[in-house]
């Protein structure tokens, strides 16, 4: 009996870091001004995914999160940097950040207002979730991911930082997705097609980037806070 009790505890801290790590390590790649390091957090972020998949009880989300995630789509945003094909024109390494602040509070509120939003949802529409929030932190860092990446997305303008946010952003949503609808094969298997489609988006996405600094150079992926030439 005790050795149950303890191995509950035990879990409950694994999630309760697991939840931490993801949390910290989309707020760095979201926001890290250096991108190579950017990208080095999100490949971390989907590792810990894998993990975070195999504590909520999703073997196979845990193996398809591993291939397309850590296998696949990290090595899309370094392809994108240039930093995969030897000899490709003009690596990105960092972008500069200077938005008014006025614009950046304006979508830190638009996030909160998002955040709050989804919690309320979560409290009072969607009451008969298959894992409640306040027992798994995991959910808990969903919302909180998943608001912040919506708020980079809308707060960037570099292209790259945006393929990110939106990467996070489907990572949170399909997290709580898993909260509401659980981990049954038939959940695993429509969230595991949900990943291959942003997969395919990212690799999508990955490429354009590459062709648009070949062809225009690194201004045409746009510079947070100046806007871009010729933009209506």
């Amino acid at each position: 009996m005790t050795a149950s009790f303890d191995a509950t505890h035990s879990l409950d801290a694994i999630e309760v870091l697991l939840a931490l790590f993801l949390t910290a390590s989309a707020l760095v790649s979201l926001f890290d001004r250096h991108l190579v390091r950017a990208c080095y957090f999100f490949v971390a972020f989907t590792a810990a995914m894998t993990a975070a998949w195999w504590q909520l009880g999703a073997p196979w989300l845990a193996a398809v999160e591993l291939v397309l995630g850590v296998g696949l789509t990290g090595p899309c945003f370094f392809y994108a940097l240039g930093h995969v094909v030897s000899g490709a024109s003009s690596p990105l390494e960092r972008n500069k950040f200077s938005e008014p602040w006025s614009r950046v509070a304006m979508r830190v509120v638009l996030a909160l207002a998002w955040f709050v939003m989804v919690g309320a949802a979560i409290r009072y529409v969607v009451a008969d979730m298959a894992y409640a929030p306040s027992e798994h932190p995991l959910l808990v860092a969903g919302v909180v991911i998943a608001a912040t990446a919506l708020g980079a997305f809308a707060l960037h303008r570099h292209l790259l930082r945006r393929l990110l946010a939106f990467n996070l952003l489907g990572s949170a949503v399909f997290m709580l997705l898993a909260g509401v609808a659980g981990t049954s094969a038939t959940a695993q298997a429509l969230i595991s097609v949900g990943l291959l489609v942003a997969w395919l988006g990212s690799m999508l996405g990955a490429l354009l980037i590459r062709q648009l600094v070949h062809l225009e150079g690194v201004e045409a992926l746009g510079r947070d806070g100046k806007p871009e030439e010729g933009a209506t």
